[in-house]
């Protein structure tokens, strides 16, 4: 049986990893920039969550959710200590499509209307409902075309309440910063205005930071630079650190019903021992902190690059917009200087490193980058 065939990769084989580093069959060191997606937060390989997940597997890897499992309690507790909502409730899952799946559905069973608000260049997933809320058809199979989604611009608040006015919304979904279209950024105003119009017209506002979130901004979540509260909030990517954990935070408003959600692996024994040891890293090494001095540290070096057309990003979710295809930029990145990065359309590098990456490596990658444009 051969794989099926649906992905463009580099021709490089990683055997073994460590904090920011990563290394291929060759022998080859490289510095990772991208982190698989946002996914590895507190780094490659980390002692403690290899020890968690050690641990856990000599003891119960696996049960359904039809017994107590303390892990989950201990994980909702840690998770909501950490990202400042110790009052919402925590819903488990396996992934960022299957959290945002479960939030949509959690706002149609509470309004009992069917319609989506989602915004321009927005991706939350490949799965059926997931898709019908992502801005671009290239992922959608007939099957998942829907009329109950509406696109409007991003921070374009005249059209998004013009849309809400109409009173056929259960909710708006939207990312803390837009991760696949280039780290395209809500304004603080944009979001204040936008909890309010959901407020005034019953409509629940989910905030995916499934790729912003899990401090990667240099707060836990990216809107909370903004002050609002709101009612679902998806995450996934890094609360796992590579172990494949998603969850939706739950506002109190919501009351649960038995059988409305469920799950066959979200919430299991591994799973939660992965997200309280990326909890309990992230905590102990102060690594939200870290993550907002270091981006800081890169956008004020990339800042003195003329070639570049724009800077977007917060913390370590950085877009790199250049005026052509930065295809070339990227090759040499990676194989001149051994550097993994992101990319979004084809003038975009996207740069989502693990939050434990120093100040060196951070040098390493502006001296490699201005060799090449300069």
């Amino acid at each position: 049986m051969n794989l099926f065939d649906v992905y463009s990769i580099w021709d490089i084989e990683l055997i073994k990893a460590k904090k920011c580093n990563l290394y291929d069959s060759d022998g080859n060191k490289y510095l990772d920039l991208y982190g698989g997606h946002a996914v590895i937060s507190i780094g490659h390989s980390h002692p403690q969550y290899i020890s968690s997940i050690e641990q856990q597997l000599r003891e119960i890897s696996f049960f359904s959710n039809v017994v107590i499992n303390n892990r989950q309690k201990q994980f909702a507790e840690k998770l909501g200590k950490l990202s400042g909502y110790t009052d919402y409730s925590l819903f488990l899952c396996n992934s960022g499509a299957e959290a945002n799946e479960n939030a949509l559905k959690l706002a149609s069973f509470k309004t009992q209307k069917k319609r989506a608000l989602a915004f321009k260049g927005a991706f939350h997933g490949r799965t059926s409902g997931a898709v019908s809320v992502t801005d671009n058809l290239k992922y959608s199979a007939p099957f998942n075309l829907t009329d109950n989604v509406t696109f409007v611009s991003l921070n374009d608040i005249e059209s998004v309440e013009n849309e809400l006015k109409s009173g056929q919304y259960c909710a708006v979904i939207i990312e803390g910063m837009q991760g696949v279209n280039g780290v395209t950024v809500p304004t603080d105003e944009f979001f204040r205005e936008l909890s309010a119009l959901c407020k005034a017209h019953g409509v629940i506002l989910i905030l995916d930071e499934i790729q912003s979130g899990c401090g990667r901004s240099g707060k836990y979540f990216y809107h909370q630079y903004s002050g609002i509260k709101p009612d679902l909030i998806t995450v996934a990517k890094g609360i796992g650190n590579g172990f494949p954990v998603g969850g939706v935070l739950i506002s109190p408003d919501f009351e649960p019903v038995k059988g409305s959600l469920g799950t066959t692996f979200g919430g299991a024994h591994l799973a939660c021992a992965a997200g309280i040891a990326v909890a309990d890293v992230m905590t102990e090494e102060n690594l939200m902190s870290k993550a907002a001095e270091t981006g800081e540290f890169l956008m004020k070096a990339l800042s003195s690059f003329p070639q570049i057309r724009e800077l977007r990003g917060k913390g370590l979710m950085i877009a790199i917009e250049m005026p052509e295809s930065v295809s070339e930029i990227r090759r040499k990145l990676l194989f001149n200087y051994k550097i993994f990065t992101g990319v979004s359309h084809t003038n975009i590098i996207r740069l989502l490193p693990p939050l434990c990456l120093t100040k060196e490596e951070a040098e390493y990658f502006i001296n490699s980058f201005g060799e090449i444009v300069n």
